[in-house]
């Protein structure tokens, strides 16, 4: 789970001095980032940027297969009202070559404009750049450390975040499920 604010972030621990550079230390970076920013999208593309990967834009990948159901705890979170519903939606974000992670999105369609609608159906868009003009905010929901001292390959998970995207007036309208992956820390 999410520490609570103000309490001291985890540390994973490599079995030696603790460095930036290493892959304990820069999983702790970019988690830090993530669970303190309002975009993840936002916060790829700068990191694909800083480690070199090839340029900012980040892509969607759709990945087909059966929708997953979210569980009912979390779907109340969403205080749906009569007639509206959850979509599923699993994609890949890579950064050229590299495929940082996997994301699950449940959302409310009808809180989103026909248009991200159409660009969420049609493109291959990252959801956090479509619904960028509704200014979401991002409350972190669980953390979890995935991958531990040893052998890392570029389709290792790593950490695991989940994360409820509101309106700023506190609607929410999005429940997401992001794994990120080894490939995330090539580059420089």
């Amino acid at each position: 789970m999410i520490p609570p604010a103000g309490s001291p972030r985890p540390r994973v621990s490599t079995g030696g001095p603790d460095s930036e550079a290493s892959p304990a230390g820069l999983i702790e970076t970019l988690s830090r980032r993530l669970l303190s920013g309002h975009s993840a999208t936002a916060i790829l593309e700068a990191w694909c940027v800083e480690r070199g990967l090839s340029g900012p834009a980040i892509v969607a990948e759709r990945v087909d297969g059966a929708d997953r159901a979210l569980d009912e705890d979390r779907q109340r979170l969403f205080q749906l009202a009569p007639g509206e519903t959850l979509r599923y939606r699993r994609v890949r974000l890579s950064c050229g070559p590299h495929t940082l992670s996997e994301a699950d999105n449940w959302y409310v369609p009808a809180r989103l404009t026909r248009e991200m609608n159409r660009l969420l159906d049609a493109t291959q868009l990252p959801f956090g750049r479509v619904v960028h003009p509704l200014a979401p905010t991002r409350r972190n929901l669980d953390l979890r450390l995935l991958w531990s001292e040893g052998t890392l390959g570029p389709d290792d998970a790593l950490f695991a975040i989940e994360a409820l995207l509101s309106t700023p007036d506190g609607i929410p309208f999005c429940e997401v499920h992001e794994t990120y992956l080894g490939a995330v820390l090539d580059g420089r």
